[in-house]
């Protein structure tokens, strides 16, 4: 006996509501450029805003995970900065970090396309209190945003849900 897949037939009617439907969704959603932040930094300049953000995506990169993200880390390592003693410490490090790449590229850093060469001019300043600072405070500001979790597989605390023992703690599956 042979089966035949179903072929889903959709009528002239319903293909006019479902492209007048998404057409609308799109002219609805605001577009964003790839480094607008919902609210300015504190201690860099605005132009800078784009170094900090292509520098934490190739200190922590995830192909899967949208700039969004990263604007959000570089917005909350930016408050605590502005908080802090050194003000200027992000403000001269992307100077620092423009100028390593000019001499190094040849270009500043934000116009490096090969993530190859971005890590070779990151390796040049990696004794700087800027680098230090920007892949110390990553690691949290990036990875403490419950948004994020589920994308990178992480299911958030389990202390609320009776711990980990009752929910899968020997479960080795992925082995």
């Amino acid at each position: 006996m042979r089966l035949i897949d179903k072929i889903t037939r959709v009528g002239r009617r319903d293909f006019l509501k479902i492209t007048a439907a998404a057409a609308t969704v799109t002219s609805v959603v605001p577009t964003m450029s790839s480094t607008a932040l919902a609210e300015p930094l504190q201690t860099v300049p605005a132009d800078t805003t784009e170094t900090l953000v292509i520098m934490a995506r190739d200190l922590y990169p995830h192909d899967r995970i949208t700039d969004a993200f990263y604007q959000k880390a570089v917005a909350t390592i930016d408050k605590t900065v502005s908080e802090g003693a050194n003000k200027a410490l992000l403000a001269d490090g992307v100077l620092e970090l423009d100028a390593a790449s000019k001499k190094l590229k040849g270009k500043s850093y934000a116009a490096l396309t090969e993530e190859t060469d971005r890590v070779a001019v990151l390796k040049t300043i990696e004794g700087s209190e800027f680098f230090k600072t920007m892949r110390s405070s990553m690691i949290t500001a990036l990875y403490n945003q419950p948004d994020l979790w589920m994308k990178l597989g992480y299911e958030g605390p389990s202390f609320a849900k009776g711990g980990y023992i009752h929910r899968g703690f020997n479960d080795i599956d992925w082995l």
